[in-house]
């Protein structure tokens, strides 16, 4: 429930947790070979170019669609961080079902929450809720792939009351299936610029009118059950109330929204990755645990934890703060799918032990790479990053002069989720697109700054705080090099030498984010900690880096089997997954 301040209470995060396990219950025990909706039946559903209709027909039950709009206009989003636990429960289980199925309608709503009349919310919110889809139809972007190639073309009628819309664009995910359409239209011949976009609603019942056809699904190499297609549009004539905001609005509402999925998907691949990881340290238990496996499995725990401490801080800073959100998201979506995708590509050996031939080794081999297709398609490799430094590269000059080492510490809140929590409501439309401060360099600073004053955190404590005055002496570092690439914090030209440093500035952020989440929870079971910046440490190649002390891989490697035998998630909360059956692990 809301407060007289707007404030959402400890409920309503209990609820997201509470709906996420509901989902997960309803959808059932993945591993269960029996199972409509469980990895065998999805696996299966993808070699035929499908998605499985026992999942879908469990998120229709559930009311899936209602998690993706807001309370106030009869939905149950609430909180960025709650609503990426409801999706998890799917995107444990299959990428191309969560996307299409799931976040691409979100995806094409989050302009009209942003800047919709109350008719379009209305009108977007029924569609949702009744159990319908929408279709995003990007704007395109240079080396874009397929869904982000092809653009739409927007110029006024003449009679000053309507649009005729001009374009193809060849892949739409569930155009086939869309009740409506949210179309990034470029005005007229429009260079590329701020103003240069418009955003519109089409809804298909209006196709009729001419001018406007969905193109028949087209075969992919990733996300092969998310029915991709296309939609062409020839001098197709709509009224001005289909015009979101207003004209040249949509650039704007690209970078608001946007700051939403940035944050959202790395915390679906943290929760797809889960389910691999979990498939790893089984085989690793059935084929004995060598040498390789406990490394493989130790560091990819780590790093998992690591991803979702930044996915949660950037998910909670989309309500806390929203001055600074743009920067926490792109880094986020910056760097998580490069560790998730490499993290993946290390447990392959972990998957398949040398002479393991079973059916379920393969099944798991197969998920592995039916993952890394999903991601691919999803644009999230080369694509994705580059859109991502396109936010950080001209904003870190003025950063590192303007921010580092003097910007206040962030509010715990953007690190915990505990009893008593309480967030201002998600306001897309009230995100800043530009300027702020770094609140992940200052989470680092301060963090480091609390560490190094006290003694103490056992045996680890040493590591610990060799490795933040490493982290931090790094962020000097990437200063002082922006410092003379663009002198008092001047914007600077994309090129090589900053690229490189933005680079290394998201591995920095990223511890950051990793120490404050740690030292809020109780600077307690630092194991993982010590574990995942010591492998951001050697990323980076940063010199006199501390060994590993005795005892902290073994331990990281315990969390990891316990949670497998207990079916706990392999994230921060470690909660219980209700749909696995812990008995039959131990």
């Amino acid at each position: 429930m809301r407060g007289e301040d707007g404030l959402l209470d400890r409920a309503d995060l209990q609820d997201s947790w509470a709906r996420a396990d509901r989902l997960d219950l309803l959808l059932g025990d993945p591993g269960d070979p029996g199972n409509p909706a469980g990895l065998r039946a999805l696996l299966a559903a993808d070699r035929q170019g499908s998605r499985s209709d026992a999942a879908e027909r469990v998120l229709d039950g559930f009311g899936l669609g209602a998690e993706f709009v807001p309370v106030a206009d009869g939905g149950r989003l609430d909180r960025a961080d709650g609503l990426a636990a409801v999706l998890g429960a799917v995107f444990r289980r299959d990428l191309a079902l969560g996307f299409g199925h799931g976040m691409t309608s979100l995806f094409a709503a989050t302009p009209v929450w942003a800047a919709g009349d109350a008719r379009q919310r209305a009108e977007v919110a029924g569609i949702l809720c009744g159990g319908g889809q929408i279709a995003i139809v990007h704007h395109a972007l240079a080396r874009g792939n397929a869904l982000l190639r092809g653009e739409m073309r927007i110029r006024d009628d003449g009679t000053g009351h309507g649009f005729v819309l001009d374009g193809r664009k060849e892949a739409v995910l569930n155009a086939g299936r869309a009740r409506m359409f949210t179309v990034y239209g470029r005005a007229g011949d429009a260079a590329h610029g701020p103003g240069s976009l418009s955003v519109v609603l089409l809804d298909r019942e209006g196709f009729a009118a001419g001018g406007a056809r969905v193109l028949p699904r087209r075969p992919t190499t990733g996300l092969r059950g998310g029915h991709v297609g296309g939609l062409e549009l020839d001098a197709h004539p709509v009224p001005d109330s289909v015009l979101v905001g207003h004209q040249g609005q949509g650039m704007r509402l690209a970078l608001q929204t946007f700051q939403l999925s940035r944050a959202l998907i790395p915390a679906a691949l943290v929760a797809g990755a889960d389910t691999v990881l979990r498939a790893a340290v089984g085989a690793a238990l059935r084929g004995g645990l060598g040498p390789r496996q406990r490394g493989v499995i130790t560091r990819a725990f780590a790093e998992l934890l690591l991803c979702d401490s930044l996915t949660q801080c950037a998910l909670r800073a989309l309500h806390l703060q929203p001055h600074n959100a743009h920067l926490t998201s792109a880094t986020t979506k910056y760097l998580v799918p490069e560790l998730v995708r490499d993290t993946l590509e290390d447990l392959v050996t972990t998957l398949a032990p040398a002479g393991d031939l079973s059916a379920e080794s393969a099944r798991a081999t197969e998920q592995l790479h039916k993952f890394l297709r999903d991601m691919a398609a999803a644009g999230l490799g080369a694509v994705g990053a580059a859109t991502c430094q396109a936010v950080l590269v001209p904003q870190l000059p003025r950063l590192a002069a303007r921010s580092w080492f003097t910007a206040v510490e962030p509010p715990r809140e953007l690190f915990v989720a505990e009893q008593g929590l309480r967030l201002p409501s998600l306001d897309l439309g009230s995100l800043a697109v530009a300027g702020g401060d770094d609140i992940l360099a200052a989470a680092l600073v301060h963090g480091a700054r609390r560490l190094l004053d006290r003694d103490g955190y056992g045996p680890y404590g040493p590591a610990l705080r060799a490795l933040v005055t490493a982290f931090v002496g790094e962020l000097g570092r990437l200063r002082r090099r922006l410092g003379v690439l663009s002198p008092r914090g001047r914007p600077a030209a994309p090129g090589p030498a900053i690229l490189s440093l933005s680079e290394r500035y998201v591995l920095v952020a990223a511890a950051g984010a990793a120490v404050s989440t740690w030292q809020w929870r109780g600077g307690s079971g630092s194991a993982w900690l010590v574990v995942a910046l010591r492998g951001l440490a050697r990323r980076l190649g940063l010199p006199d880096l501390p060994e590993l002390p005795p005892g902290a891989a073994g331990e990281v490697l315990e969390d990891a089997i316990a949670r497998w035998r207990g079916g706990r998630a392999y994230d921060l909360r470690a909660g219980a997954l209700p749909s696995l059956t812990a008995p039959e692990r131990r």
